[in-house]
């Protein structure tokens, strides 16, 4: 549209101002009308990633139900519990007993080292649903939260037209547990060290969508 072909060249300079701000409105008008809100865009994505990170953005470590008793054939083995437990308890987030149970030829001397969740350790004790191997868990022992910094990289399979997937790359920050400023539980929980080392854009992480009938909505499991 052109303003000048409506109005003559002795039109006060408010009628133009007017007409300006009208011709913008509509623009923006335009542009809202275009916008897909289901298109795989970063845009869209980033509301779905948040939502996701804030309900199970929680990093914890397959510690489901306590009390946990680690048996003689495990600490003999080098088993993550055997490594990760005596560091737990130094920093006072379990304790242990020796308890008697039945002998077995895995246990021949009947007894098992029982480790419980103190109370500074119960804080980290988090609802958090997760089903392995069938079997349904309500909590796990969680020592982080990660919280998306930017998207980088949107990947898109349209190979099922119904139900497109999303592969959002992203950067993020977290929050660790305080203890895990400590050098032993840093070398006990490598991966959460690798992961709190790699946030503020040093590494990136991936979570995958569907698209459903109300927009874009997680996928839990690996991508």
């Amino acid at each position: 549209m052109n303003l000048f072909s409506i109005c003559p060249s002795r039109c006060p300079l408010a009628s133009i101002k007017t007409l300006t701000g009208i011709a913008l409105i509509c623009a923006l008008a335009a542009c809202s009308a275009s916008h897909d809100p289901k298109a795989p865009t970063a845009e869209n994505l980033a509301p779905a990633l948040d939502e996701h990170l804030a309900q199970r953005g929680d990093i914890c470590l397959a510690m489901f139900d306590w009390p946990i008793d680690l048996t003689e054939a495990e600490a003999g083995s080098g088993a993550r519990h055997a490594i990760q437990f005596p560091v737990m308890e130094q920093l006072g987030l379990v304790h242990s007993t020796i308890v008697a149970v039945p002998k077995s030829s895995e246990n021949p001397d009947g007894a098992v080292k029982r480790f419980e969740l103190t109370d500074a350790g119960r804080k980290f004790y988090k609802p958090h649903p997760y089903v392995t191997r069938g079997a349904e868990h309500a909590n796990d022992f969680c020592v982080a939260h990660l919280k998306r910094e930017k998207i980088v990289d949107v990947k898109v399979d349209t190979s099922d037209a119904k139900h497109p997937l999303a592969v959002v790359s992203y950067t993020y920050q977290i929050d660790t547990a305080p203890w895990m400023q400590n050098a032993d539980a840093q070398r006990v929980f490598p991966m959460i060290t690798r992961i709190a080392n790699g946030a503020g854009g040093q590494l990136q992480l991936r979570q995958g969508f569907t698209l459903g009938d109300k927009g874009w909505v997680a996928r839990l499991g690996p991508v």
